[in-house]
């Protein structure tokens, strides 16, 4: 068991070292392959869960399923409008949308927002100070704290996902056979 979990959480942490190595801007390529395992993750999660545990809470005092993923495509607005210095601001995605369709859509308009964040981002930019929360931080930072932000509800989607007995992408990725050759 202890080496399965040691697979789970090592595999895609290599892909993406291997990915920052080869790049000219390391640290910010590190950045965005991370992010771009999330958001797979997310999106796929979305995806799968079926739209009548859109409004499945496993406790009344916690987010539903959906307003989670209402909250990440906010989130990801406000985080990536911070590097990107555009002024976008966050949609209220999770206090309006609620069908799983509409709410899938706005997670993939919130990623591909962000993708441009990513995207656009060399160390050097990376160095560059904005305001968050009241504090000058750099983008690099920010994008951090938005990777952060994303896995740690994704993890909040994989115990909903468990809960109502579906596989998590993540754990389905990992347990796929490997092609024939």
């Amino acid at each position: 068991m202890a080496k399965t979990l040691v697979l789970i959480f090592t595999l895609p942490l290599i892909g993406i070292s291997a990915y920052a190595q080869s790049s000219a801007n390391p640290l910010s390529a590190g950045e965005k392959g991370l992010y771009g395992y999330v958001k797979g993750n997310l999106v796929a999660a979305a995806e799968k869960m079926p739209e009548d545990n859109y409004n499945f809470k496993p406790t009344p005092e916690v987010r539903s399923f959906g307003q989670i993923v209402g909250h990440v495509a906010d989130a990801q607005y406000m985080f990536c409008s911070i590097v990107l210095g555009d002024g976008m601001k966050p949609q209220g995605i999770e206090k309006s949308k609620t069908t799983k369709a509409d709410l899938v859509k706005a997670l993939n308009d919130s990623t591909a927002y962000c993708d441009k964040a990513y995207d656009g981002m060399t160390d050097a930019h990376a160095a560059e100070m904005v305001k968050f929360m009241g504090r000058d931080m750099t983008k690099l930072t920010v994008l951090s704290i938005n990777n952060a932000h994303d896995d740690e509800h994704y993890g909040n989607m994989v115990t909903y996902m468990r809960i109502k007995g579906l596989v998590p992408p993540s754990t389905a990725a990992m347990n796929k056979p490997a092609p024939a050759k």
